[in-house]
């Protein structure tokens, strides 16, 4: 007997019919022999209704009395459905977050679980009883028993968790799509169905704004390897498998805060080139990356910097044995990408005694002090970072190759990881190139003009923002330095979300003087569109492909950011989303 986690969106419990719906496939799946926890959303709207009311009330409600009412939703859903599975014959309990243990830490509308303590459910289960839980909720484990919510994707959340503490055979959640679609069908009807996805890359899809499934749900179910499977509620398709690696022994205990870094991992193997002062205008990327596609030099990381005036750095780096390959590549183009007009060995820079560092983890993504926290460590230990390069799930640091033991070593006691690994244990040899394309267009770009060249810059600016609880996404560290009163400097940037691009730049505002850096500029007229496949590792010539159908389109790239499994473009707000059309027609992928 299959023990199993069902969980149904607010859609797919929107009204008494289509309650009366899932009642019915709930008690499909009993008879089938398997024992059921059904976890559920609030019905259609009901939770938007409620946080409205209470803003007409006050212009800031208290947050506990906002987890007071927004519980109620669920509460609603759980006590009908019940109701549903019982007329129908069926033996059915109704439990809130509470009372089936779901106990989390002490933040109320935006709590993470700490614990499942799922004795009751199991009860019930064994008197044959299908269980119904109220999701996006729990309990914080005090004598006073405050309720919680667990903010945005908390039903996804809870109903993962569930099966992780229940070790259950599968988590289905059901929703009113047919399942994870190559792209947003809103924007590109012809997106197809994807059968299976691997976790990394629905993490990485999940954080670029795919809501289909929250992030936090997928890393629950990669860390504890809960099979996941999402579907339409309306129909009987099989809809997308999310694969996840066989996982390490891991306690319940702590089930969302326990680890945010799962993994410090390195290449020492490594090379890199650099490009200054490329043209800014739309093409230079896809000719570069193409004349190295036309060689077959696999590019690893790809960082384009902000703009200064017309022009733009350029860094990759590549296995160290294609150096020189890399090098003729790029000097043979540099004359044409700069118009013939400055030599290439002024414009072309190669660094051959570098490694790459990099921290792995699901649970970085919402936790803005993590690649603060790396920084630091590098600082601490007297490392300097040469190019940052990052996705939801990796932080990557060139540093200088004498560095690297040392860098290993500090990184693995700072996030107690026992052992480090070579990151090419990670390729998915078997996966296409291209799984999904991205767009995100609630970012802003926050640039930190001429930060000093010296190690710990990064840490202190980053440390600003995660003691604002500011999440960063991609960053980029130019590879120009300009001397300004006889010091080095560079510029950082990053994306945030568009909310907190103002509170972003006020609180590094208050510290870059001291720092000795110069302005803080946002630009909220930004789109990042991202591509999305396991496969790219070992498939050259993806990122040039990406960047000449952008060309092709007339789509000037702002910022590049790269990790494995995933290529960032900046581009226009104002072309996002014919950047998504065109990236999404040139793979294939409709």
């Amino acid at each position: 007997m299959a023990l199993i986690v069902q969980k149904y969106g607010g859609t797919s419990v929107g009204s008494a019919e289509r309650i009366q719906a899932v009642a019915r496939r709930v008690v499909e799946t009993v008879k089938a022999g398997n024992q059921l926890v059904v976890v559920v959303s609030a019905m259609g709207k009901t939770t938007d209704g409620l946080v409205k009311l209470a803003h007409e009330l006050s212009s800031e409600p208290s947050r506990r009395e906002l987890d007071m009412l927004l519980v109620t939703g669920e509460q609603v859903t759980i006590a009908l459905l019940s109701i549903a599975i019982q007329e129908l014959g069926q033996p059915a309990i109704s439990l809130t977050g509470a009372q089936a243990g779901i106990f989390t830490e002490a933040e109320h509308t935006r709590a993470r679980i700490l614990e499942i303590v799922p004795d009751r459910v199991e009860r019930h289960l064994k008197e044959g009883k299908v269980v119904v839980v109220a999701g996006f909720q729990g309990v914080i484990a005090t004598e006073d028993r405050e309720i919680t919510t667990l903010g945005r994707g908390g039903s996804d959340t809870s109903a993962v968790a569930l099966a992780a503490a229940l070790k259950a055979s599968a988590c289905e959640i059901y929703t009113d799509v047919p399942g994870i679609l190559t792209t947003d069908p809103r924007i590109v009807p012809a997106a197809q169905l994807l059968t299976e996805i691997t976790a990394d890359e629905m993490l990485e899809l999940a954080s670029l704004g795919a809501k289909v499934l929250h992030p936090r749900a997928v890393e629950i179910a990669k860390n504890y390897g809960v099979p996941l499977v999402v579907r339409s509620s309306w129909t009987d398709e099989p809809g997308t498998w999310v694969m996840s690696p066989v996982p390490r022994s891991r306690s319940l205990t702590g089930l969302e805060i326990a680890r945010s870094v799962d993994a410090v991992e390195f290449s020492t193997n490594q090379a890199k080139i650099a490009l200054l002062q490329v043209p800014d205008r739309a093409g230079i990327a896809g000719q570069l990356f193409g004349a190295l596609a036309r060689e077959h030099v696999d590019v690893d990381l790809i960082v384009q910097s902000i703009h200064e005036g017309n022009t733009n750095d350029i860094a990759f780096t590549v296995n160290k044995q294609a150096s020189k390959l890399a090098q003729a590549v790029a000097e043979a183009i540099s004359p044409v990408l700069h118009d013939n007009f400055v030599p290439s060995h002024d414009r072309v820079l190669v660094a051959g005694d570098i490694a790459k560092v990099s921290i792995v983890g699901a649970g970085m993504i919402g936790r803005p002090g993590v690649a603060a926290q790396m920084f630091k460590t590098l600082a601490t230990a007297g490392i300097n970072i040469q190019m940052i390069s990052t996705s939801e799930i990796k932080v990557s640091c060139v540093i200088a190759a004498a560095d690297s033991d040392r860098a290993i070593a500090s990184l693995c006691q700072q996030f107690e990881i026992s052992t480090s690994s070579n990151e090419h244990d990670r390729q998915h040899p078997n996966a296409p190139s291209v799984r999904g394309v991205a767009l995100d267009l609630d970012r802003a770009r926050l640039a930190i003009l001429q930060v000093p060249d010296r190690p710990g810059m990064a840490a202190e600016l980053f440390g600003i923002l995660a003691a604002n609880n500011i999440s960063l996404d991609a960053i980029i560290q130019s590879q120009r330095t300009r001397v300004i009163a006889g010091v080095a400097t560079r510029d950082i940037a990053c994306t945030v979300a568009q909310g907190d691009a103002a509170d972003a730049k006020r609180a590094l505002e208050a510290s870059v003087a001291q720092l000795g850096c110069g302005a803080v500029v946002v630009n909220k007229s930004i789109a990042k569109v991202s591509i999305v496949g396991a496969g790219m590792i070992s498939n050259p010539g993806v990122a040039a492909k990406m960047f000449n159908c952008l060309a092709e389109a007339g789509i000037n790239i702002q910022m590049i950011s790269t990790s494995e499994i995933k290529i960032s473009c900046v581009v226009s707000q104002s072309q996002g989303v014919d950047a998504l059309k065109a990236i999404h027609q040139a793979f294939g992928l409709g």
